[in-house]
């Protein structure tokens, strides 16, 4: 079931870049109970409009094809002023900062997360699928890092094409 489940989102995604028409091609997939489900750019504007998502249509000069943009939320991890903590505290916040995310992402509000490779200031970020800037906040300071003060939060909105993948 899974391989089919695969090969059709292959084929949704093959004819997204093989037509124009936003409109009327299926170009994103929803999983409902274990049904994967096609729907128009159209449709899903209009559902994310319905949710209090703010979007705008991007027309790409190259292409002229019309991108569906979504306003997401990107969270800065940022050290944050209480970093004193012994080896099994840090240990143990950092379990529950992972479960937190984990959490987050399972639920749907969390798109992507994950560390910076180096030792700066900003120690990673997340991205947040939801509709406001507090709801973002207030979801991010849930982290118990954040609650400890090992990491503090910094939002700012962020704009995305939607059905598009990291590469």
């Amino acid at each position: 079931m899974e391989k089919i489940r695969i090969l059709f989102v292959f084929l949704l995604w093959g004819l997204l870049w093989s037509c124009k028409d936003s409109e009327a091609v299926p170009v994103v997939t929803v999983r409902q109970q274990d049904v994967v489900k096609a729907i128009s750019m159209a449709e899903l504007k209009k559902s994310l409009e319905e949710k209090g998502f703010q979007t705008f249509d991007y027309v790409d000069e190259k292409t002229k094809d019309t991108i569906l943009m979504q306003q997401y939320f990107i969270a800065f991890l940022k050290s944050g002023p209480n970093r004193s903590q012994s080896k099994a505290e840090a240990d143990s916040l950092q379990a529950l900062h992972l479960a937190h995310l984990g959490r987050m992402y399972e639920e749907g509000f969390a798109d992507i997360s994950g560390p910076f490779g180096d030792d700066g200031d900003i120690r990673g970020i997340t991205i947040y699928n939801v509709p406001t800037q507090k709801m973002a906040d207030s979801l991010a300071n849930m982290d118990p890092m954040a609650k400890s003060g090992r990491l503090v939060i910094e939002i700012h909105p962020w704009w995305a094409a939607k059905g598009f993948m990291l590469r």
